[in-house]
């Protein structure tokens, strides 16, 4: 299997953060423009399951940064427009994120990924999706883009234990994720995996069980999800029936600071604070502190004397 790790840079940080890694590469910022190019997904629309994951809301997990009902060459030429002004932005990374970035037909897919690549100063591609929604046109499709850009398939795992993965309805099991990893991995393809930390049922060592998996896979990056609650899906409901407790803040941190310990040092972190719209979200109204949280998992890690990949072997 070929690896595309970057040798990592020396950062103020005691993890690797995905723009340190970007930075380093491109030797400037770049800046995520998130896509909503129209995609459904297999486990709402009834190919899969019903009703699709217990998490899920109507947005797909999209942050609603751009009309969704503009082309995505609008959408990336939009977002170039104010990442430019308000930041200064020169550089960007055509991100799509709502809901199955891989649910189409592969004549399609090229049409939509090539078009969010209009602008000469988008220098990669990122495409959020599921495990069982790949192919081998697909893949080949995307690999065809790692000559000229930095390509990811960011895959939503969430968990490695089958029990969870059936109680969230999440529609495909542990190996089904390991196949399409392989196969991804197998042309090139960066990989960065999606994990929810405080799933309904799983102990601590649950949670870490399943970064220890993907450390042994030494996977190319990590993105952290905290359960929240968001208003119409499952987990709402069982939520006000007092069926889920979530992490409390030291708990969240104290898990995501073992995580960081388990991980190769070489392993992008993608995202360790801040989960979905603060405008609807139900619970927990702690992670709405996103720059908090992340300096108090500096602190943790410095209190330890530790750093990502201490305890990787």
């Amino acid at each position: 299997m070929q690896e595309s790790f970057y040798p990592r840079p020396v950062t103020n940080k005691r993890y690797y953060q995905f723009s340190e890694y970007l930075k380093n590469k491109f030797g400037k910022k770049v800046y995520k423009i998130t896509l909503d190019a129209g995609f459904s997904c297999p486990n709402r629309d009834g190919t899969i399951s019903s009703g699709g994951c217990i998490f899920c809301d109507d947005g797909g997990s999209f942050s609603r940064a751009h009309d969704c009902h503009l082309p995505v060459e609008q959408q990336v030429l939009t977002g170039i427009e104010t990442l430019s002004s308000r930041f200064k932005a020169e550089k960007f990374m055509s991100y799509f994120q709502a809901y199955t970035n891989t649910y189409k037909p592969v004549e399609e897919l090229k049409q939509i990924y090539d078009a969010s690549l209009c602008h000469k100063d988008v220098v990669g591609i990122s495409i959020g999706t599921r495990p069982d929604c790949i192919d081998e046109q697909k893949l080949d499709l995307i690999a065809s883009y790692t000559e000229k850009y930095e390509t990811w398939i960011e895959y939503g795992l969430q968990s490695m234990h089958d029990k969870t993965l059936e109680f969230i309805n999440r529609g495909h099991d542990y190996k089904t994720f390991l196949k399409a990893y392989e196969m991804t991995k197998q042309r090139g393809i960066n990989v960065g995996v999606h994990v929810i930390l405080g799933l309904p049922n799983e102990t601590k060592e649950d949670m870490l069980q399943t970064i220890k998996a993907l450390a042994d896979l030494k996977v190319d990056g990590v993105k952290f999800h905290c359960l929240c609650i968001f208003p119409n899906t499952k987990l709402f409901n069982m939520y006000e029936k007092g069926h889920i407790k979530l992490l409390e803040e030291d708990e969240y941190i104290d898990t995501a600071c073992d995580c960081l310990e388990l991980l190769p040092e070489k392993t992008t972190i993608h995202r360790l604070g801040g989960n979905g719209l603060q405008a609807i979200k139900v619970a927990p109204k702690w992670l709405n502190k996103k720059f908090e949280i992340l300096n108090k998992i500096d602190r943790e890690l410095e209190f330890r004397n530790s750093h990502q990949g201490s305890k990787f072997s």
